[in-house]
């Protein structure tokens, strides 16, 4: 088991590697793991350090106590708001999408504004049975920001984008996996371990290579017609042919046993 440094003073998240698995937890339980900057600078470090670290093949990302992130801390809100815009110079919230490994969110309570922002960013989100989502951004005098209103649509359509940005209603969990913005719906005490599982799946069953390719096409194949989507994938395909990656997945199958995929490329 690794616990990864703060690296200053006041730390607002935390981070274990066990398993091949980095669990990032925001730790700010007295303030419901409400968002500031500082929380946003530690979490996309702890991204940056899991996706050079080899010994780390797939991420989970929760929060302490019983919310997961019920949006900015508003005192910080209002500071950006007495300044007139939004802090500059800091890495997007889109950053998560770019890490070349799966990225599991477990909402384990709150998840609003830009809570909700950050768990579309994951790739994969379990939620506690019961959790309330909600984007929040109209009932704050807000738009749909950091990227969500491009996000969000992608995973459950325009007309329910629609719906859940203007109205800034409040979901359960059961709800939000009906509308497709959850994948699946666990007890509550059941939250992390369920999450923990499946990012370990990921983690032994799963080629490395494959998944970051895999994520990189789902991203930028939304954008392509049809035919450069196919056009694209055949040429990444002929290139997993020729991987020890394909080899090796073909032997463990036949031979009943764990595959033995490698690192990605330079870790």
């Amino acid at each position: 088991m690794t616990i990864e440094p703060a690296g200053r003073e006041g730390v607002v998240t935390r981070c274990v590697v066990e398993d091949r698995v980095a669990t990032i937890t925001l730790s700010r339980p007295e303030r419901h793991n409400a968002w500031t900057p500082e929380m946003g600078e530690e979490y996309f470090d702890h991204l940056e350090r899991a996706a050079a670290d080899p010994d780390v093949r797939a991420i989970v990302v929760t929060g302490a106590g019983k919310s997961f992130c019920p949006g900015a801390d508003m005192s910080g809100l209002a500071e950006v708001a007495a300044a007139g815009a939004a802090p500059g110079g800091r890495r997007p919230q889109t950053f998560p999408l770019g890490i070349p490994k799966p990225i599991v969110a477990a909402i384990n309570g709150a998840c609003a504004g830009i809570g909700l922002s950050l768990a579309l960013m994951c790739d994969v989100r379990f939620a506690a049975a019961g959790a309330k989502l909600t984007t929040s951004f109209s009932r704050r005098g807000l738009v749909a920001e950091h990227g969500t209103s491009c996000v969000l649509p992608r995973l459950v359509g325009t007309a329910r984008a629609l719906d859940l940005l203007l109205s800034g209603r409040v979901v359960l969990a059961e709800e939000a996996r009906e509308l497709g913005l959850v994948n699946f719906v666990v007890p509550p005490d059941e939250l992390l371990s369920a999450a923990l599982s499946y990012a370990r799946d990921l983690a032994h069953n799963a080629s490395p290579t494959s998944m970051s390719v895999i994520k990189r096409q789902v991203l930028r194949h939304v954008d392509l017609t049809l035919d450069e989507a196919l056009a694209e994938s055949n040429a990444l395909m002929a290139e997993s042919l020729r991987r020890p990656d394909m080899a090796e997945g073909v032997a463990s199958f036949l031979e009943r046993r764990p595959p033995r995929f490698a690192p990605l490329p330079g870790q």
